[in-house]
């Protein structure tokens, strides 16, 4: 094949991609319908950040810049605009953020022209990902996400790593200023601004780790109040939604996207994880806090909301679903963006009030499997008692 029929036969599939219209799969379960195709994958990237087209320098057509995976996007609408900030795996293993532009937050994603550039902290960054958007009171968007660098301290060890949760805000996902990192006595991994003041002062959700991959100590998802975003410290940090023993997020758990505020409280969506003999198994699943204490929890539905299944079970890292973003629309629509297997990733689509319906009327884990058959059983009669 020559250069130009190469080049017109990679075009060709990289428009048809970007083009390709995604339907819900049939059924579903009633709290969401999942959508059949990925609606980003490495191959959505543009074709001149992979391909360098100087016939003279590439008279092969090869990519010259290989990408992996686009997976864990920060979510928010502007301006009617549904937007994406990715997290962009490169076959280096460096990731980096870029923007993906959908006219319905269901199909038709383009990445904006460049990657983010985002400004170095202090001390820089090897690594950066996962980035969480919250549009906060104060006018300004916010993403919040891991920066990850090695641990010096074990310097024969190049696995060793430690991470922090950077900040950064911006006005229009184009230029950004980088604040200093949180400050913390552990190490912070998933870290998520709430939208709102709190008794005057900024909030955010954490998850404390004694290392770089494993909790230790850390108990689940917490909760700190900051004075200064500009020079965020975590003075006091309490656990507003533990870890359990034989449930799904035994061995760590995560606040997701920023919390969604509904009438009846804040609406969380959030990671659980647990180890099974092929190794740890991420799900989502989802809680209520109240209105006037974000810190309190009111309903919390027992199991998984969304799992891996089919196709999406397979990829880097197998057994993976992971969210760091949704979009609640003005009609109540919410668009859940998550990840499979740290390689792709998905929509699924909801609605405020059968999330909130979800959240309170079904049934929270009883924790033994005592309570699991009673909660069955008590379901049964009650459609007995219909029927009849």
């Amino acid at each position: 094949m020559n250069y130009e029929s190469r080049l017109k036969q990679i075009q060709e599939y990289h428009e048809a991609l970007l083009t390709l219209k995604n339907e819900p799969e049939e059924l579903g379960n009633g709290i969401f319908e999942r959508y059949k195709h990925p609606i980003l994958t490495s191959e959505h990237t543009p074709l001149e950040w992979r391909y360098d087209f100087n016939k003279k320098d590439n008279p092969f057509l090869m990519q010259r810049i290989m990408m992996n995976a686009v997976l864990n996007a920060g979510a928010i609408k502007v301006n009617g605009r549904y937007l994406l900030v990715c997290r962009v795996e490169g076959a280096d293993r460096k990731s980096f953020f870029a923007v993906a532009e959908s006219p319905n937050g269901i199909d038709n994603f383009r990445f904006w022209s460049e990657p983010i550039t985002m400004p170095e902290a202090e001390i820089p960054a090897t690594n950066v990902y996962d980035m969480r958007l919250t549009q906060h009171e104060d006018g300004w968007i916010y993403g919040v996400f891991c920066a990850e660098r090695h641990d010096d301290s074990q310097p024969s060890d190049l696995s060793a790593a430690t991470a922090t949760a950077g900040i950064a805000r911006t006005k229009d996902l184009k230029t950004w200023e980088r604040l200093p990192d949180l400050v913390s006595k552990s190490q912070q991994r998933n870290v998520v601004l709430h939208p709102e003041f709190v008794d005057g002062m900024y909030a955010f959700y954490t998850r404390p780790q004694d290392g770089f991959i494993d909790t230790g100590s850390g108990g689940g998802i917490g909760w700190a109040l900051v004075k200064d975003i500009t020079h965020a410290k975590v003075e006091e940090e309490i656990i507003i939604n533990p870890r359990h023993y034989h449930t799904i997020m035994e061995v760590k758990n995560g606040e997701g996207p920023a919390p969604i505020k509904t009438p009846q409280g804040w609406l969380h969506l959030a990671h659980g994880v647990r180890g099974t003999a092929s190794g740890l198994r991420y799900v989502l699943y989802m809680y209520m806090t109240a209105l006037d204490d974000p810190t309190r929890v009111i309903a919390q539905p027992g199991g998984y909301f969304l799992a891996p299944q089919g196709n999406e079970y397979i990829g880097d890292v197998m057994n993976v679903c992971f969210s760091n973003g949704w979009i609640k629309d003005d009609d109540g629509r919410v668009l859940i963006y998550y990840a499979s297997s740290d390689t792709r990733l998905h929509v699924a689509v909801s609605s405020i009030d059968r999330l909130v319906d979800y959240c309170m009327n079904t049934p929270a884990d009883g924790l033994t499997t005592g309570a699991s058959v009673e909660t069955i059983k008590r379901l049964i009669n009650k459609n007995k008692q219909w029927r009849d």
